[in-house]
């Protein structure tokens, strides 16, 4: 089981992962524990203002230290990592989710405004993670994305064990290729081999179409692949 925690301004926005397909199941099930805060109820501020003018200068409003410390303290316990949603950090890659599914408790942190103060970030963060080199609006979405990224990692959260271990990115390569009915579809057929009953050659095929598709669609992937292999 994992547990996550979710800081941010618009929990309702993030509350909707519960009716949400196989994470919603997982919930359901217990085997993800998903908890949502919102920082805005840690604020001090009779009108529990979280954001302020930036020290120096600059456009837009930066949230506060306050109740984003006490948020975090609230939440975290000796076996949580805190992880801020943030377009500085180390962008996000399956060997990443794959770290992150093995912790006891993540607690992801949305920005927000022009982002958070710094104190907070070099101070109470174990990590920033981007999940690419653009910005969004705040972290909500990004928090999302990872959640469900990390937690498909987990055991007993696909129905079938395979399913994340023949994604693209799991083995660093990119998913062979893959069919379903009909066999014939205005002439294109599914090749031969995968309707043949030879489990071997199948794997073989499949093996082959992975390395094709890194090749043709991710060169990068691929020469990293192949030098690593040497």
């Amino acid at each position: 089981m994992i547990k996550i925690t979710i800081l941010t301004l618009f929990p309702d926005f993030i509350d909707s992962i519960r009716s949400y397909g196989v994470l919603g199941k997982a919930i359901e099930k217990g085997v993800i524990e998903l908890e949502i805060l919102n920082i805005r109820d840690f604020s001090k501020d009779k009108h529990n203002k979280v954001d302020d003018e930036i020290y120096g200068g600059g456009a837009g409003m930066l949230m506060t230290v306050q109740p984003v410390f006490d948020a975090i303290k609230f939440s975290k316990k000796d076996n949580s990592k805190v992880v801020f949603l943030s377009p500085q950090g180390e962008v996000l890659t399956q060997n990443k989710c794959k770290e992150l599914s093995k912790k006891e408790h993540l607690i992801f942190l949305c920005g927000h405004y022009e982002g958070i103060d710094s104190r907070i970030i070099n101070n109470f963060v174990d990590e920033e993670i981007s999940v690419g080199d653009y910005v969004v609006t705040g972290g909500e979405i990004p928090a999302m994305l990872l959640m469900d990224a990390v937690c498909r990692m987990v055991d007993g959260v696909l129905g079938n064990s395979e399913s994340a271990s023949t994604d693209s990115h799991y083995n660093n390569l990119l998913q062979y290729d893959v069919f379903t009915r009909p066999r014939d579809f205005n002439g294109i057929e599914v090749p031969e081999v995968l309707l043949s009953g030879n489990h071997k050659e199948i794997e073989k095929w499949r093996e082959e179409s992975s390395l094709e598709n890194t090749k043709k669609k991710r060169p990068d992937l691929y020469e990293k692949y192949i030098l690593k292999k040497k």
